[in-house]
């Protein structure tokens, strides 16, 4: 069953599909630092982040200083939601330099 998940690479590259599982959007050489899952949120204008890979665990934000964004999701804002009770949410958008790929 294919799930809207999403996934951050070591030289800063967010990716983000239907897939079955996260693994399936890396490319070769790539070196996942964690993943989760999204949906859209139109009203907001934002791609809401959430939970946290299986197989590559929570996004590991503090590893990077830019992230490398589709052109396709350029006038949306990214937002990790942690759910925890103990982080806040992390405003991607905000705390990293976006960088838009086309």
């Amino acid at each position: 069953m294919t799930l809207p998940k999403f996934i951050i690479t070591m030289d800063g590259h967010f990716r983000l599909g239907m897939v079955n599982q996260h693994k399936d959007l890396l490319k070769p050489g790539d070196q996942c630092i964690g993943g989760g899952y999204y949906r859209f949120d139109f009203i907001s204008n934002r791609i809401i982040l959430d939970r946290e890979s299986y197989d590559f665990g929570k996004p590991k934000w503090h590893l990077l200083d830019t992230l490398i964004v589709p052109s396709a999701y350029k006038m949306l804002s990214l937002v990790y939601e942690y759910d925890d009770g103990f982080h806040e949410d992390f405003n991607v958008s905000e705390e990293l330099t976006i960088v838009y790929d086309d």
